[in-house]
This record gives structure tokens, sequence and C-alpha cells, in this order.
């Protein structure tokens, strides 16, 4: 079994490349986006969409997990919301906005060096009246748009999420070692 070991190791390596297209654009776990929508291209809709977007960005706090980060967004979507509605009304503008949490598609993207492909993700949507305007996205788990905006650090080597594949073979090797 220990002569199988580097054979397999290898093999496993070169399926990696042969996976990497299918997992780019099937939806990307444990990462949580945000989108913001503007209700169209002109220049005031675009300016009210960067408004709420710094309305509600202090809003988020960074978490732990995928799951807390999800916990957190259900448990203060009020808040958000309020914030969002707070600027249309400041900015005198007639139409609303819907917040939901869903999967969309997104293009690469690098954040801090990081690429994160193109592909479906996880994302609070915040659509401004008829969302058909540019949109400005970010990621919020890791939490790329909140650490790295306010001067702190992200340390993308723990918070960056594991391919599947790294994780099984990381399993494989330590149900190897266990069996010596």
């Amino acid at each position: 079994m220990r002569r199988q070991f580097p054979i397999l190791l290898l093999l496993l390596l070169a399926m990696v490349p042969l996976r990497a297209h299918e997992a780019a654009t099937a939806a990307t776990p444990n990462v949580l986006r945000l989108h913001i929508l503007a209700n169209s291209d002109s220049a005031a809709d675009q300016a009210v969409k960067l408004s709420v977007r710094d309305a509600i960005r202090p809003l988020f706090s960074a978490q732990s997990s995928y799951d807390d980060a999800r916990a957190y967004l259900l448990a203060n979507g009020a808040a958000l919301q309020s914030a969002a509605e707070k600027v249309l009304t400041e900015q005198g503008v007639s139409y609303g906005v819907q917040l939901s949490l869903g999967t969309e598609e997104f293009p690469d993207r690098t954040y801090d060096g990081v690429l994160f492909p193109a592909g479906e993700y996880d994302a609070l949507i915040v659509r401004l009246g008829r969302g058909e305007g540019h949109n400005w996205w970010c990621v919020l788990f890791p939490p790329l748009c909140i650490v790295s905006d306010t001067g702190g650090t992200v340390d993308l080597k723990t918070a960056q999420p594991e391919s599947i594949v790294v994780r099984w073979v990381k399993g494989w090797v330590a149900q190897w070692n266990a069996g010596k």
C-alpha cells in the first residue's frame, strides 16, 4: 500500500485541472457575497446605489464562518432594510428597496490578491427600484469588503474556502497514517 500512495497521489493531482472548470461553474460553497443593483444607469441612481452601500456596509460585522455570516444577515435584515430605506428617503427617490438571500452569477473578480472565479455564489441581493442599473458587489464571507475597507487585515489562508478535493486528500492521508 505504501508503494501505491505516490501513484494514487499523482493520479489525484492530475485530475484536479480537469475538475477546475466544473468547480468554477458550480455554486461556490462557504462564500457569501453582497450584490447591490441600482435602479438604473442614471447618474442620480448610481449615486443612490453608492450611498446605500455606504449606509449598510458599516452594519455588517466580520463573522468566523459562512453559517455565522448567513445567520448574522438573517438576524439583521430589518436594520439593513431600514438603513437602505433611510437613504432613499433622504435622496428623495420614490422607488423602494428589496433585500433577499439567493444565488447569483458573478464574473471573475480579484479581492486582496485572491481570485474568486466566475460562477454562482450565495449573495445578499439589494435591489433598488427596478434593479436595472450597473451594480456593485463584494465578498461578505470571507469578510473582504468589511475588514479590508476599514483598514483591518484578513488572513485569507484561514478564511478562504477549502477545495473539496483538498479536504478529501487530507482525510484520506489522515486515515492512511492512522492505519500504519
